[in-house]
């Protein structure tokens, strides 16, 4: 169960690396031109704080299993990101995007295996 749950940690980390460092950098014009239609509801700052929370989400979720520092982190790191996938799946779904909607709470579901797994262990 840990090797499964460190996989999962890994692939999210990678996405929200990725996701993250797109949203902080990017202009808000620049992400819907290149696809993250979901962004169009919120304002450029908010944008930004949810690309810091990503990023920090991204430590969390690995630091702690590889330090052996504050292991806590590791599941509320994957509640947070439960929560920004939920808002994800929102805005998608207003915009009809249902596709994209069911991939943010496909998303949402590893964010929850991830937290309850290493909550229970």
């Amino acid at each position: 169960m840990n090797v499964v749950l460190w996989i999962c940690q890994g692939l999210l980390a990678a996405l929200f690396l990725v996701s993250g460092s797109l949203k902080s950098t990017q202009s808000k014009q620049r992400m819907l031109d290149t696809g993250q239609t979901g962004v169009v509801f919120f304002p450029l700052p908010v944008i930004r704080v949810v690309a810091a929370a990503e990023l920090a989400a991204v430590l969390g979720l690995v630091l702690p299993g590889a330090t052996g520092i504050a292991p806590v982190l590791t599941p509320a790191a994957a509640i947070g990101l439960a929560v920004v996938m939920t808002g994800a799946a929102i805005s998608h779904a207003k915009l009809g995007e249902y596709r994209t909607s069911a991939l943010n709470l496909l998303v949402l579901a590893v964010c929850v295996f991830v937290a309850v797994g290493r909550l229970a262990g």
